[in-house]
């Protein structure tokens, strides 16, 4: 009776609807969309389950499984083409944005060169930009017509100054919308660093360039490495950029998965490139874990000493307005779709030919419904992680669940792309027939940003003593009773900083927007992407302008309770 009472304790059947919750939209999905990848055909296992007809037909399928779709990842020229391209990219993408990150994080984080505040600030506008519509900010510099193009034929150019449809257009996009998240554990490990190190190096008579290269730098390697294979894995996994930039000669794992699943209908070709991206994003996900975990780079012990910022003049400046030049492109990108917005027409000079408010206008009178899906549909998600995360911390923090923490783990190396299939797969048939509703929408944007939630409220948990809710449950109160009033209000400067993360993220998501919402349903990103692809570039403009607004304003909240909890 005694295990039995234990089981229909409250907080116990909130475990196993959590781990069920995981089951039936993580693990199943991606299950199913791999036994695709074997069967070429889509496979219903929870119709399986209710259903003797759709059993015998699974079973069927299943017999037939075959390596055919893997021998097409070498056989089929565009499948192998796309990995290889993927791979390239995000080597490509990854070597560049470290290495430009390396002297920009040195001078935030050791020197005192001018603007610093200014350039930290203006680092953050590649982050609340979605990154299909950076894609189409280059559109607008660097295309036949763009401002740039324009100023490039005035010199005596011909042709486009770049070409942003092909890999090097694909290439610069993510390289400056992707440098912030090399960029701040970067400033992170230089910060950490012992710097009495470099001033032994420099009082024994090394020059300054020699105690960077052999002391300051090989501290921050820890640093280095993360971002490195966080860069590799984010350039990857993007869709946003090359779903909008990609020429048709150019195959992208992401943008052929999309073509496969939304144009064909080829669930065989689209199950085996999802598996694909996945175990690539999933290799570098572990690889960095291996790189950070098993080595010891410390030299920071004892009182810390305050560190002594270098003044020189000539290298503040020259880091100074080589920081600038890398945090203006992205700045430009955005003046430049906001001029779009405001513009009549644009495209024979190099600013507009004149200024309008009538895209707006568009905007507000058509498109209102977009604006109230996108906040309606980051609402619902936005309560489900709540919800889910809370619990999932405390069971974590208190009650030791490793496993939990690896399932919210988990979507943090399946491309939104790929989630996508695999739900739109799995759930495409009774008894949760749930492709093409609202209701699968939230469940995919919940899953996708439950890992910020639950980092945000984690860390609040470990900070709440335990004895508090021990003093409740002497008091009577049962152990759901005691987590739900007395941890949960504890909980809530954990929960509002990571439900501003999760609302911020959702409103940009496009992945996932892209490929299942439903029309009656469709979010701004959405909206955004369907007047760019329809020649709408005007109204896209100003949506996307709104769409940046409300982010910002968002993060402008974030920001200021970050600041007053501190």
């Amino acid at each position: 009776m005694k295990k039995i009472a234990n089981f229909l304790n409250g907080l116990t059947i909130i475990k196993v609807l959590i781990y069920l919750f995981f089951f039936l939209f993580l693990l199943l999905p991606l299950f199913s969309v791999f036994l695709v990848s074997f069967t070429d055909e889509p496979v219903n296992l929870l119709g399986a389950l209710t259903d003797p007809a759709i059993f015998n037909s699974t079973m069927e399928k299943l017999k037939n499984m075959s390596l055919d779709n893997y021998q097409a990842i070498f056989s089929n020229k565009g499948y192998f083409e796309g990995l290889k391209n993927s791979l390239w990219l995000g080597l490509m993408v990854t070597v560049i944005v470290t290495t430009i990150c390396i002297p920009l994080a040195y001078g935030i984080a050791r020197t005192t060169m001018p603007f610093k505040k200014t350039i930290s600030a203006l680092c953050i506008i590649p982050l609340i930009i979605p990154t299909f519509i950076s894609a189409y900010a280059f559109i607008i510099m660097f295309g036949r017509t763009g401002w740039v193009t324009q100023i490039y034929h005035s010199l005596g150019g011909e042709g486009m100054f770049i070409d942003p449809y092909s890999m090097t257009g694909i290439v610069m996009v993510q390289v400056f919308f992707f440098f912030p998240y090399a960029l701040w554990p970067l400033v992170a490990a230089f910060k950490v660093s012992d710097v009495t190190l470099e001033e032994a190096s420099l009082n024994l008579g090394a020059k300054n360039w020699f105690t960077f290269l052999f002391v300051t730098f090989p501290l921050a390697i820890p640093g280095v490495i993360s971002s490195f294979l966080l860069i590799f894995t984010v350039s990857f996994s993007d869709f946003g950029t090359p779903i909008i930039l990609a020429p048709k000669n150019l195959n992208l794992l992401v943008v052929e998965a999309y073509r496969e699943i939304a144009g064909f209908y080829n669930w065989g070709g689209a199950a085996i490139l999802t598996v694909m991206m996945v175990l690539v994003a999933a290799f570098f996900f572990w690889l960095q874990h291996l790189f950070t975990k098993g080595k010891n780079y410390g030299s920071v012990s004892g009182k810390p000493k305050k560190q002594k910022l270098n003044d020189n003049k000539l290298l503040t400046r020259s880091l100074s307005l080589y920081s600038l030049l890398i945090v203006m492109v992205p700045l430009l990108a955005l003046i430049s779709i906001g001029l779009q917005s405001f513009a009549t027409t644009w495209g024979k000079d190099a600013l507009p030919s004149g200024y309008t408010l009538k895209h707006y206008q568009t905007v507000f009178t058509t498109s209102m419904g977009n604006i109230q899906n996108s906040i309606i549909l980051a609402l619902g998600a936005l309560i489900l992680s709540v919800i889910i995360a809370t619990f999932v911390s405390y069971f974590v923090v208190r009650q030791n669940s490793s496993k939990l923490d690896f399932l919210t783990s988990v979507p943090l190396v399946v491309p939104g792309i790929a989630f996508g299939i695999a739900l739109i797969q799995t759930f495409n048939t009774a008894p949760l027939h749930l492709t093409g509703t609202a209701l699968l929408l939230i469940l995919a944007y919940t899953i996708r940003r439950l890992p910020y939630m639950v980092r945000s409220t984690m860390g609040t948990m470990r900070a709440i003593k335990q004895d508090i809710e021990e003093a409740a449950i002497n008091l009577g109160a049962t152990p759901l009773t005691a987590a739900i009033t007395i941890i949960g209000p504890l909980m809530l400067p954990g929960i509002a900083a990571g439900s501003l993360l999760v609302f911020i993220t959702v409103i940009k998501e496009t992945s996932i927007s892209i490929l299942i919402a439903p029309a009656e349903w469709a979010p701004m990103s959405l909206a955004i992407f369907q007047n760019i692809i329809r020649g709408e570039y005007y109204t896209a403009a100003a949506m996307s302008i709104l769409l940046v607004g409300v982010v910002l304003i968002l993060q402008a909240i974030a920001n200021r309770m970050s600041r007053n909890k501190a």
